[in-house]
């Protein structure tokens, strides 16, 4: 696992979201069924790409809580047009370790991130959102699928 270290701005991203618990993956394929029948929607969008979007809350000793937010979203240029029952949020400048993913096992992936490369990385998770760009090359299901996971990072002290 070899990540880019990039430095992104702020992100605006308008969309859906949804409480879940670790192990309700069944609720982020409901979001995604709620979201896209409506994208067309949102009128300043910056791209076709689409944003999948985690917002942890930690525990004291930084370790995830069992419930996190989820998104369905897309980047916008500004807030000026939310759709009705769309909310907005705003991703925070910061350092992400850029991860190309390849097929439908992102969850594999992740574990790989957290477990083997972030031990030995000198790097530690930043309490920002996790977010995965999917853009002309993801397809849905497919072991064929392209999308990149932003895992937020800040240098280990």
């Amino acid at each position: 696992m070899n990540p880019k270290i990039k430095t992104c701005s702020e992100i605006k991203v308008i969309g859906l979201s949804s409480n879940i618990k670790m192990n309700e993956q069944h609720k982020i394929i409901a979001l995604w069924k709620q979201f896209m029948p409506k994208k067309h929607e949102i009128e300043n969008l910056v791209s076709e790409e689409l944003i999948a979007m985690q917002i942890f809350s930690l525990e004291q000793n930084g370790d995830p809580k069992e419930d996190f937010e989820i998104w369905a979203c897309a980047e916008v240029t500004d807030f000026k047009s939310i759709p009705q029952n769309m909310k907005s949020y705003t991703i925070p400048a910061g350092t992400y370790a850029l991860f190309p993913q390849k097929g439908m096992d992102a969850s594999l992936t992740y574990q790989k991130i957290m477990t083997k490369w972030l031990p030995a990385s000198g790097y530690v998770i930043d309490n920002r959102p996790h977010f995965q760009v999917m853009g002309e090359k993801y397809k849905n299901g497919s072991s064929d699928s392209e999308e990149d996971f932003y895992v937020p990072v800040k240098a280990r002290l």
